[in-house]
């Protein structure tokens, strides 16, 4: 069934992608370190890992654009249209390169998280010691800070696009807003999930209560809300209370759907971009934003931070099968056997009639989850939902082109290639 939602930015009811024929002269270039990128193709039942090039043509005065044939019908998340209509990657022989860190890829910006993460906690505030003692469990947990990276790699890459020599206030602020976003969202996810442990470390709810947890978490939603306001953006303030919102539509479409095994594939993409996509959309374009860029570079960054979000989502979702307990540090296959069916099931389940049976049972039979395990493997469901990724990963890389190069750009491009690493 065709599903048309529209959610701030995104409008699920478009045509695929809105590529369109650029009309442009046959001058050929390459796109700028592209060989990278790995692209992936299935034969004969198996997965093969491409190295190439895509070739994309200039008008003078214009950005990058991709030549081929418009698509007239389909939705923004068919993941078949995209296969259709995507160019075709030359195979090319690429040298090999060593795998990327966050750490390094976070290099250009290490100053700017040293200064976030100084201001976490102060930023929170000392009310009330309870809260801060909730904050300082999450924010003191060794994450990644990958979202505040990217508003500071977003910020520094637009800014330099603008002539401008240094980040505003409001880049800085938006980081940390994001990141309180981000971790009062985790507090909630963990209650939800009933999760014992959070990088390593005993959940907000196991230490405090669950009545602490919810309340940490509705307070940091209340608290990035204030300091949001006071940036006086209009357009920001809107684009980032959407993100609020879709969180919440994200776990009431994912509870309304578990163990529904006549979930689509575009569902599951809607309810990844409300969950995971959302805000990193939302980061990168408000970066942008703040350095002053037109609509049409501040859209082409939404679009970067929401591919890039999708494509870490199915990641996520395909190594709950492909790594082990320890190192996802909760047992393999955990969403199946909650019920939510991920990119790999529903692949799998347009092969595999058993699974459907198995799935609908909500596993009561003993052996059961790790029979839907097995099968989700054999079927091809891994491989599909790692072309799937890739394919966001492709669409992220496009809408960087009409960045000028620089380090920081480099690194927008390296987080895209460090997420794919994850499955290599």
């Amino acid at each position: 069934m065709m599903m048309s939602v529209t959610c701030g930015n995104l409008d699920f009811g478009r045509t695929a992608l809105d590529l369109t024929s650029c009309g442009c002269s046959s001058n050929v270039v390459h796109l700028d370190r592209w060989s990278s990128l790995r692209r992936c193709s299935v034969k004969a039942g198996n997965f093969r890992a491409d190295v190439g090039k895509r070739l994309g043509c200039f008008r003078r005065g214009s950005v990058p654009c991709q030549v081929f044939p418009t698509k007239t019908s389909g939705t923004l998340f068919n993941d078949h249209e995209i296969t259709q209509g995507l160019p075709q990657v030359m195979n090319v022989k690429a040298e090999p390169r060593r795998p990327i860190s966050l750490a390094n890829v976070f290099e250009v910006v290490a100053d700017d998280l040293q200064a976030l993460n100084q201001n976490l906690r102060s930023i929170v505030g000392a009310d009330n010691p309870v809260l801060m003692s909730a904050a300082e469990q999450i924010f003191g947990a060794g994450g990644k800070r990958m979202r505040p990276a990217l508003v500071f790699l977003a910020s520094r890459a637009t800014a330099e696009l603008m002539g401008l020599k240094e980040l505003t206030r409001e880049h800085r602020r938006l980081a940390e807003i994001i990141e309180m976003i981000h971790t009062a969202s985790l507090i909630h996810d963990d209650v939800l999930d009933d999760s014992d442990l959070r990088r390593g470390k005993e959940t907000v709810h196991q230490l405090f209560g669950t009545r602490v947890a919810i309340l940490a978490g509705d307070f940091m939603f209340a608290q990035s809300s204030w300091y949001l306001a006071n940036l006086e953006n209009l357009e920001v303030i809107k684009l980032i209370s959407q993100v609020i919102k879709d969180f919440a539509s994200g776990e009431i479409k994912q509870a309304s759907s578990l163990f529904d095994c006549d979930v689509e594939l575009e569902e599951y993409l809607i309810k990844s971009y409300y969950k995971t996509a959302s805000l990193i959309a939302a980061s990168t374009k408000g970066a942008a934003i703040f350095s002053g860029v037109d609509g049409k570079t501040s859209e082409q960054m939404y679009q970067y931070g929401k591919n890039l979000g999708l494509s870490f989502q199915v990641v996520d979702d395909i190594l709950d099968f492909t790594q082990s307990a320890e190192q996802l540090g909760k047992p393999a296959g955990s969403d199946l056997a909650k019920g939510n069916l991920t990119a790999p099931v529903i692949f799998a389940l347009q092969k595999e009639p058993k699974l459907r049976d198995i799935i609908e049972s909500e596993f009561c039979e003993t052996g059961s989850l790790d029979e839907a395990i097995n099968l989700v493997k054999i079927c091809g469901g891994i491989e599909r939902a790692q072309e799937l990724a890739k394919e966001k990963a492709d669409l992220a890389i496009q809408n960087l082109q009409l960045l000028p190069k620089s380090s920081f750009k480099l690194a927008l491009e390296d987080m895209v290639m460090y997420n794919l690493e994850r499955i290599d």
